[in-house]
């Protein structure tokens, strides 16, 4: 990198509630949202599926015009955007006066909206509504955002697992180097579905599938938290899962101290486990987890884990940060963050450090 990006906006909507403030109280006193459950008829029975949902927006969707007959996914991307991106730089960019670069990724993407396309076309194709069909492709939540803050710079959305969104922050990273944009929103969301939800729950019962969404602001600025280093991540075409785990931890290369934590993708299940658990034997620091505690939101989950520990960062709980993202099926990947003490703005939850 020829400068440091600095992280100067973060956002997230997750089962913890509506901002990145909600989710960093629920990871420091481990508070466990309630379960719910996705239900549907298969026969004469009902299908029952466990889940953690976003709760209620109660007016925390953005008011636009592009929001007025969305997806789920792209509801819960535009509010976590939102917040990242911040009232001044919003205005800036409406405006014209700010080039804001949207990279998007994710795994699943508007599966509502596709349920719902689908099942018109399969009972009565005539009367398929063609309103519903734009809202069923990938980039449809990327593209609300970059309409929604009149943005005209770069846009790309990601496919792939929980990893993708450290792709997409070397994106990022790669347009500001040359100048594509003066900053970008990194974001990361997932929406939940019979189809999505029970398709993970055939891995393991134990899993509880979640929705989420996640942004981050980069720009080449001071700011709270700039990222350390972001290692290239490690497919595991070229290196096997476990290995590729311990090289991401070498390459990361942080202290193993009290004043570093450690977020990881650990999900509570044992064996999708196992790659981390050795990567990281020994660690002493603060360790958190935020499946274990909010769910699996699949794609958006790498997302989530960067924007707590950038959350952390930012009210000084923390001097370091490692994020630990083993994908499930497709890479290893991770980042390390710095905080910058001249911008601490003081805990707005329990600063005690919660354990592993």
């Amino acid at each position: 990198m020829s400068f440091t990006p600095a992280i100067t906006g973060i956002g997230a909507v997750t089962p913890a509630g509506w901002g990145h403030e909600a989710l960093l109280r629920a990871l420091v006193g481990r508070e466990m949202p309630d379960v719910g459950f996705l239900e549907r008829t298969r026969g004469d029975s009902v299908v029952k599926t466990p889940v953690r949902r976003v709760p209620s927006a109660n007016g925390q969707i953005p008011k636009s015009a592009r929001l007025r007959r969305v997806s789920p996914i792209a509801k819960f991307a535009a509010a976590a955007a939102v917040e990242a991106l911040g009232a001044e730089r919003l205005e800036a960019s409406l405006a014209g006066r700010l080039r804001v670069g949207v990279i998007f990724s994710l795994s699943n993407g508007c599966v509502n909206f596709s349920s719902r396309f689908f099942a018109e076309a399969l009972a009565e194709p005539a009367l398929a509504s063609p309103i519903l069909f734009p809202e069923t492709v990938f980039n449809a939540p990327s593209s609300h955002i970059s309409a929604m803050i009149g943005s005209h710079a770069p846009n790309d959305t990601l496919l792939g697992d929980a990893s993708a969104f450290f792709t997409g922050l070397e994106l990022a990273i790669e347009w500001l180097e040359r100048g594509d944009a003066d900053g970008c929103l990194v974001i990361a969301a997932e929406e939940l579905d019979w189809l999505s939800a029970e398709a993970l729950r055939l891995y393991s019962g134990n899993f509880i599938p979640s929705e989420a969404a996640a942004a981050i602001y980069l720009e080449p600025a001071d700011g709270p938290v700039r990222i350390g280093r972001l290692p290239a991540p490690l497919p595991y075409v070229s290196t096997p899962r476990e290995h590729a785990a311990r090289m991401m931890r070498e390459r990361l290369a942080v202290e193993n101290d009290d004043q570093t934590l450690l977020i990881d993708s650990r999900n509570g299940i044992r064996r999708f486990d196992r790659a981390e658990e050795h990567a990281w034997h020994g660690w002493r620091g603060a360790r958190w987890s935020p499946k274990t505690l909010l769910g699996d939101c699949m794609g958006a989950a790498g997302a989530v884990q960067t924007v707590a520990a950038a959350a952390a960062l930012k009210q000084g709980l923390f001097r370091h940060a490692a994020v630990s993202c083993t994908g499930p099926n497709q890479q290893a990947a991770g980042v390390s963050l710095v905080h910058s003490p001249q911008h601490h703005s003081g805990p707005t939850a329990n600063p005690e450090p919660v354990p592993a």
